[in-house]
């Protein structure tokens, strides 16, 4: 098993925010990033979002052979999986919905306001 990892959607609340920084001023590698808006279009999005079904293939798979392990850590990460899955299923269109409008407008959308599609 190698030693990656990635954030699959944004923290939710300060206990989130602060593993999430922590996390990132820990990395020797610096590979967390404030840089998405830099690299990501709204052709982008829309296009990673026709291909989730990789991803969900991807974590289907890591997941199943995790979770016959019983070692703790191969648990622990197999929850993991089932967040992003949970996620993948439920949030992320929202979620995607609304990144498509900052990109488009820079800011967040008012709670009456049009999302994208995707």
């Amino acid at each position: 098993m190698t030693g990656q990892e990635f954030v699959y959607r944004q923290p939710r609340n300060a206990v989130e925010v602060d593993r999430l920084l922590f996390a990132a001023w820990t990395d020797p590698l610096s590979g967390y990033g404030w840089d998405g808006d830099q690299h990501w279009t709204a052709d982008l999005v829309r296009s990673w979002w026709h291909e989730r079904s990789r991803l969900r293939e991807w974590a289907t798979s890591l997941h199943t052979a995790w979770s016959a392990n019983s070692d703790e850590i191969y648990q622990e990460l197999s929850a993991g999986l089932n967040d992003l899955l949970a996620y993948l299923d439920g949030e992320l269109e929202t979620d995607l919905r609304v990144y498509l409008y900052w990109l488009h407008e820079r800011r967040s959308p008012d709670l009456n306001e049009v999302l994208p599609r995707l």
